[in-house]
């Protein structure tokens, strides 16, 4: 945490206080904070909204959330168009409303990662 001394007008013995809102993680380890598993009802209204992505199993999640977080615009364009992150269209969300499926899931502000565990 950012640490800063004041001196104390008073008694000029230096005050020590946090900073609040400074978060000094790592892009890894704010997307592993990000990552968990869901089921259908969570992943629904990011379908809804048209902030969801599908991503392919063959790909690391945390891998796609960081080029994602890094602007890596070269990378999710290859993934975009090999089809390995894509736009889940509405045959996708039928299927899986219908079906029992746990999902691993991922924040990338604006978007929510999607990948079947």
């Amino acid at each position: 945490m950012n640490r800063t001394e004041m001196t104390s007008s008073s008694d000029d013995e230096p005050m020590r206080y946090v900073m609040l809102g400074t978060d000094e993680t790592t892009t890894e380890e704010k997307l592993e904070k990000y990552t968990g598993e869901v089921d259908w009802s969570y992943l629904k209204p990011h379908y809804q909204s048209g902030a969801l992505l599908y991503v392919d199993p063959s790909l690391s999640i945390t891998e796609v959330g960081k080029a994602i977080a890094d602007d890596d615009l070269g990378r999710v364009a290859d993934w975009r168009g090999c089809g390995d992150l894509v736009v889940p269209s509405e045959p996708h969300a039928v299927y899986w409303e219908s079906a029992n499926l746990t999902f691993r899931a991922l924040v990338v502000s604006p978007f929510v990662l999607m990948q079947p565990v």
